[in-house]
């Protein structure tokens, strides 16, 4: 078979020279050691979690090396192409201070451009082209349903799913058969001509899982479908070698495909990047472990984590700690060091499924949110708001210095021991709503109505907000005297019986009837940024 007038057949015209290619694309200047990765998602509108932990793992190979990260969108599928998604996976990783170097729309290094798939088809088909002048590809003529029906047939007999050797009805098609279907206006994918034995086994060293064993692949998968875009596992080979990629983490789920990878570098005369392939997220479901899904799991949403309002360096504490098993001790001696200067390492990384539990990344949070001044916690809260809070919430930042009050105030800044009450954006702005709307519920008063009633009038009849803390809280100690009421927590202790109950229960009454909440900050600071006329509005309310 002449395969040079097969392939001119199957893609007529002038293509540009392999050559040309390796020219117009030269191997990047960089310093010895430095590492090209890249992050390639979908363009599915979502972006989730182990997108996340890929990209902080390229980020800080790439960065430490003195290399480059770029953004590639991979928009083979038009049928899964989702309008606004790149935006989305931008803003997602823009938000987690992921920081790439070049890549769709961001720019950057022109000379390895452009970043989107589909804007490549002209290299892809220079290489198809190449592949079947070479005999290592042909055109396949079967239809969906004979590829289902073929399916099926090797679901019944129990054998390996797929398109190769007795299978692969198209692979030794005459001359005169292939060019009677073209004739005939019959659709046509190529596949690649398998050459490989999946009873020949080799090693193969991965970068995270170490030497692993690799079956040959046998597949003769489409690399170009009916309508001249490339698969992705055609498309990924050829511009990881022309953005000269020198090393690809991503999930694990990719082991099964990572013959065929290898058998497509070796047949279009490629050196390949190095692959590491890291774990699953897991999550525990009662007494079994499973993989975080997209049906059940929330969480797995990247948008979770931004409209709930989790700190963006807390977040990625958290990814670090289950990246590399050594981070967690480096974290625990540097708490307040910036996470570029730990030393990330591949060959830390998992080898086996990770357990992602959302409990420790809230107490992560707390901490990291904890370390924040009155004004950058001020500046993440009015962030939020901004994009997914409600009017009401928006107007909370009306008052610049009221807030910073509230702030100083419930992260206990200023005092012997920072307070760690806040978790999230969304939590925080939930947690502090009492100093801008009067509460429309109160949590149980553990006195009776008349007794209530009794303890605010008495308050509100010596309340003066010139008062220092310690006047205020002699009133108060009148106030329980008066209604039956231990003054002094050491009587009350000494012969409790005697009393109704204790100062205590007092100031419990005014902190319910002024903020609608059993616990929160220093009571007498809260009237203070309440001010008088909503104090005195707040207590008459509850009486």
């Amino acid at each position: 078979m002449n395969y040079k007038i097969l392939a001119e057949r199957l893609l007529p015209g002038e293509y540009p020279s392999t050559e040309s290619y390796e020219e117009k694309y030269p191997p990047r200047a960089l310093p010895k050691g430095a590492e090209v990765t890249r992050l390639a998602p979908s363009p599915t509108g979502f972006i989730h979690l182990g997108n996340l932990f890929v990209a902080i793992a390229n980020e800080r190979i790439a960065h430490q090396s003195g290399g480059v990260l770029y953004l590639r969108i991979e928009d083979t599928d038009l049928k899964r192409k989702v309008e606004g998604a790149v935006e989305a996976v931008k803003n997602a990783l823009r938000y987690f201070d992921i920081k790439f170097d070049e890549g769709a729309e961001i720019g950057g290094d022109e000379t390895y451009a452009p970043w989107y798939q589909r804007q490549r088809a002209e290299i892809y088909r220079t290489y198809v082209k190449k592949l079947i002048e070479e005999g290592r590809a042909y055109p396949c003529f079967c239809t969906e349903e004979e590829l289902t029906a073929l399916r099926e047939e090797q679901t019944a007999k129990k054998e390996v799913t797929g398109y190769y050797g007795k299978y692969a009805r198209c692979r030794d098609l005459t001359e005169e058969e292939i060019y009677q279907k073209l004739d005939e206006g019959k659709p046509f994918v190529i596949r690649l001509r398998s050459m490989g034995d999946p009873a020949v086994k080799h090693k193969f060293h991965d970068e995270i899982k170490g030497d692993i064993t690799v079956p040959e692949n046998d597949q003769d998968v489409v690399i170009l479908k009916s309508d001249g875009i490339p698969t992705y596992h055609f498309a990924h080979a050829i511009d990881d070698h022309f953005m000269r990629t020198t090393l690809v983490i991503r999930g694990e789920e990719w082991l099964a495909s990572l013959p065929i990878h290898i058998e497509l570098f070796e047949a279009l005369g490629f050196g390949r990047p190095r692959y590491g392939h890291n774990c699953s997220l897991m999550k525990q479901d009662g007494e079994t472990r499973r993989k975080l899904s997209k049906r059940k799991d929330p969480e797995l949403s990247l948008e979770f984590y931004r409209k709930e309002g989790y700190f963006a360096r807390a977040v990625k504490v958290y990814m670090l700690t289950l990246l590399n098993s050594n981070f967690e001790e480096w974290y625990l001696k540097n708490p307040d060091a910036p996470l570029e200067s730990f030393k990330f390492s591949a060959n830390k990384m998992s080898k086996s499924g990770t357990l992602f539990d959302l409990d420790k990344l809230n107490d992560i949070s707390k901490n990291e949110l904890a370390k924040l001044s009155a004004e950058e916690m001020c500046a993440f809260l009015k962030a939020w708001a901004d994009e997914y809070g409600t009017d009401a919430q928006k107007g909370y930042f009306a008052d610049g210095e009221k807030m910073l009050k509230v702030l100083t105030l419930c992260m206990g800044i200023g005092g012997k021991k920072r307070r760690k009450d806040f978790t999230t954006a969304s939590q925080a702005m939930e947690y502090i709503k009492y100093f801008f709307e009067r509460p429309q519920s109160h949590e149980e008063y553990r006195c009776d109505g008349e007794t209530r009633r009794a303890l605010l009038s008495g308050f509100l009849t010596r309340y003066d907000p010139s008062d220092d803390a310690q006047g205020w809280f002699s009133k108060v100690k009148e106030v329980a005297a008066e209604n039956g009421f231990a003054a002094e927590m050491k009587d009350y202790k000494a012969a409790s019986e005697a009393y109704k109950g204790s100062v205590a229960d007092v100031a419990e009454v005014l902190r319910i009837a002024t903020t609608g909440r059993v616990n929160t900050p220093d009571l007498w600071t809260i009237q203070q940024i309440l001010g008088e006329e909503e104090t005195r509005a707040r207590l008459k309310a509850a009486q």
